[in-house]
């Protein structure tokens, strides 16, 4: 099969290897059709490392996959050859604390595809076990399949944000994860939506999948847009996806009383000052989010339902011969490009 391996920063190469074949019991061979480019692939290629996961030797990125199934082991149950799924790409070991209490996500041995030293989804085939893969709804494409991973990552910030019917959220950021995010927060019944960012053409993206106010934070001040639509009070939930230190302090402002403010994005810093008093006076929460746990099922119910547009995220397609491409595009391109897509 074909595979794209990152060799070092900037080196991603098309080569030939053998096809995994199923090594244990609960295994599944799927044959990829389509992977998303997340940031961290970008940031892999760009620099060969995210904190303290180094690409060492040679790497196939990708982890925002959906494929069809070709063999199943003997233990699989409820999947079949034919079968259209979408892949879950962190498998934890089942057996820690945090598995056993729902808490998967924070399980400390998670081999998660396209980080060091797992291999990623920009290949042909791959293997998985099977309760880490999920049946696409009928209608559902391979495309919108590849979705759901990054849409998991907003459902867990809609869940860790407490978001509840009536309620109203901010999203700092359109970029693929705040889109994610705030279809997720819609989801879990947000009534007035408000979305930032300083790209006019993600704003409008947002406006389209439903955001009640879209705030261009390059033209207006963000914080006193959100006190205005809020009447002052702020917003019960603020998801920060941009991953800077200025939406960070921005996202405190945002915040009202015994509210709560979700980290989302990943910031290039390891620690920053936030205004730790105005957390103790106004009594508001300030929660992070690492990946997702049990957010596929939820996730695809709703994409299935059609109660989550992730389609209109996908802007670019690229064939597997062009990944290299496709993970420069999507780093230069945000003027237009949300989610770039890769085909094997």
């Amino acid at each position: 099969m074909k595979a794209a391996f990152l060799h070092k920063p900037g080196d991603l190469r098309i080569e030939e290897v053998e096809r995994p074949k199923i090594a244990k019991p609960d295994d599944v061979l799927i044959r990829i059709k389509a992977v998303g480019v997340c940031g961290s692939d970008v940031h892999y290629y760009e620099r060969g490392r995210i904190g303290t996961f180094v690409v060492t030797e040679p790497l196939i990125l990708g982890h925002e996959c959906s494929g069809e199934v070709v063999e199943v082991g003997p233990e699989v149950r409820n999947l079949k050859p034919g079968d259209r799924v979408a892949i879950e790409p962190g498998c934890p070991d089942r057996r820690c604390w945090y598995c056993k209490t729902g808490k998967y996500n924070l399980c400390r041995t998670v081999p998660f595809m396209g980080s060091p030293p797992t291999h990623g989804a920009f290949r042909e085939y791959v293997t998985w076990p099977y309760d880490f893969v999920f049946k696409l709804p009928e209608g559902v494409s391979f495309e919108e399949g590849a979705m759901v991973e990054p849409f998991a990552v907003g459902m867990q910030s809609a869940k860790r944000g407490d978001i509840k019917p009536g309620m109203s959220a901010v999203v700092i950021g359109s970029g693929p994860i705040g889109l994610a995010t705030m279809l997720a927060a819609a989801g879990y019944g947000a009534t007035t939506i408000i979305a930032t960012d300083r790209v006019a053409s993600r704003l409008a993206v947002a406006r389209k999948l439903g955001a009640h106010h879209t705030i261009n934070a390059a033209e207006t001040d963000p914080v006193e847009a959100v006190q205005r639509i809020t009447e002052g009070e702020g917003a019960d939930v603020v998801l920060e996806t941009a991953g800077t230190v200025g939406t960070a302090r921005q996202a405190q402002d945002m915040v009202r009383r015994g509210g709560v403010l979700v980290l989302v994005g990943m910031f290039a810093e390891q620690e920053f000052p936030l205004y730790v008093m105005d957390v103790i006076f106004r009594e508001y929460d300030v929660r992070g989010v690492f990946r997702y746990c049990n957010c596929f099922p939820p996730a695809l119910a709703l994409i299935g339902a059609g109660r989550a547009d992730v389609k209109s995220l996908i802007t670019h397609e690229f064939p597997l011969e062009r990944a290299r491409e496709a993970i420069e595009f999507a780093r230069d391109r945000k003027d237009v490009a949300i989610k770039v897509v890769v085909k094997p």
